[in-house]
């Protein structure tokens, strides 16, 4: 939808949260006296009915297509597809089921070492539409992208960096597959002008990648390794220097501190088995204490089992509800009697028992492998909590 065509029409911004209001906030700059109108659960519980009688429908991520009627799909929009159809630089588009936000914010710090114009924008929490004034033919975008972002998507970035596709947001999408089609979407429309950065790796994005037109560059590693990986291509692409180090971002295995000779992790970020796994094969054998559970989206823990009982955790400390079918995965392949399982249901008697049953120069890793909500609003909030009562309780 280019922007000038917006002019003309009924438009309804669909959702409200902080994308909904940054679109609200650029409609209103371009077009002083249209009206326009909005439709959020927030505000009415029957806002799905409320759709009839506009022209374009700009939607937020967080609303499924799955639960839209019909007869209005049509009109749906996107602040993404907004954003693609009136580039005033150069996107570089970065997505995976876990690492887009670190690699995002791994290639931003390279752009900008450099001395180019470069903006971190998307998913990781910077609404876009904003940016299309100020930026002109020398902008870099780097944009995290979701695959609620990339379901709709007509158009790819001119730099894709496609990292990993595992199992997630499955009551968001009709499938698995439909999921995997929505992340697909980052190369599928790049011609022989174009790059994916991909992650040969991954059996589902190897695959997706022989599909794509664009020129392409294989990259390695695990966790991290793969995040600096990507960036370093990156910079051979607009031929720039490496960066020799990269700043961190929180609650992606995040280094909390050493307390009572005990060395604390905090990866709230870890919302599925596969990146608890990641975090227990880059910490190795001192994790001694592992942290899991949280709300259940349905996720199979038959991997992580396996490899908790390979590892030398020796004290699993279990939040509702995943905690409890952990617990039983763990049982179904032999449950080690040398590991201790305690159930928690908040952060302060979950940190006080890994004090407790943690010994000197061993890890306490909090991974979840399983989003926070229930107890808590987000990963942020938890991963916060986490840090601050390591610290309040060493004392």
């Amino acid at each position: 939808m280019l922007i000038n065509g917006l002019e003309n029409k009924k438009i309804l911004i669909l959702g409200f949260g902080r994308e909904g209001r940054d679109t609200f906030k650029f409609l209103r700059k371009l077009f002083p006296k249209k009206k326009i109108g909005i439709a959020d659960q927030k505000f009415d519980k029957n806002y799905l009915k409320k759709l009839d009688g506009y022209d374009v429908i700009i939607k937020t991520p967080g609303i499924p297509f799955k639960i839209l009627p019909k007869a209005v799909l049509g009109k749906i929009t996107t602040q993404t597809e907004i954003f693609f159809e009136n580039p005033p630089g150069t996107i570089i588009g970065v997505t995976g089921t876990k690492g887009k936000s670190t690699t995002a914010s791994f290639i931003y710090q390279t752009l900008k070492k450099a001395g180019l114009k470069a903006y971190l924008i998307g998913n990781i929490g910077q609404p876009v539409l904003s940016f299309l004034k100020k930026a002109d033919s020398q902008s870099v975008f780097v944009y995290e992208l979701s695959a609620h972002q990339l379901f709709h998507l007509k158009k790819s970035p001119h730099i894709a960096v496609l990292l990993n596709i595992y199992p997630e947001h499955l009551d968001y999408y009709r499938s698995f597959k439909e999921y995997a089609q929505a992340k697909a979407n980052i190369t599928k429309f790049q011609t022989e002008k174009d790059w994916l950065i991909y992650n040969i790796q991954d059996p589902l994005v190897k695959k997706i990648s022989r599909k794509s037109k664009a020129q392409k560059i294989p990259i390695r590693g695990k966790y991290y390794e793969l995040d600096m990986a990507a960036a370093k291509a990156v910079a051979k692409i607009f031929k720039i220097p490496e960066l020799k180090k990269f700043k961190f971002l929180p609650h992606r295995l995040e280094f909390v501190g050493k307390f009572k000779s005990i060395s604390f992790y905090n990866d709230s970020l870890s919302t599925i088995p596969e990146t608890t796994m990641e975090a227990l094969d880059f910490l190795g054998e001192k994790v001694q204490t592992l942290i899991l559970g949280g709300f259940d989206r349905g996720l199979n823990f038959k991997k992580l089992t396996q490899r908790i009982k390979k590892s030398q955790v020796k004290t699993l400390i279990l939040f509702p509800t995943t905690g409890q079918r952990i617990l039983k995965a763990l049982m179904d392949i032999g449950y080690p009697s040398i590991i201790k399982h305690f159930f928690v249901k908040d952060m302060k008697t979950a940190v006080k028992l890994a004090y407790r049953h943690t010994g000197k120069d061993k890890i306490c890793l909090m991974s979840p492998a399983s989003p926070s909500f229930g107890i808590f609003k987000d990963y942020a909030e938890r991963g916060d909590l986490f840090k601050k009562l390591v610290k309040k309780y060493h004392e």
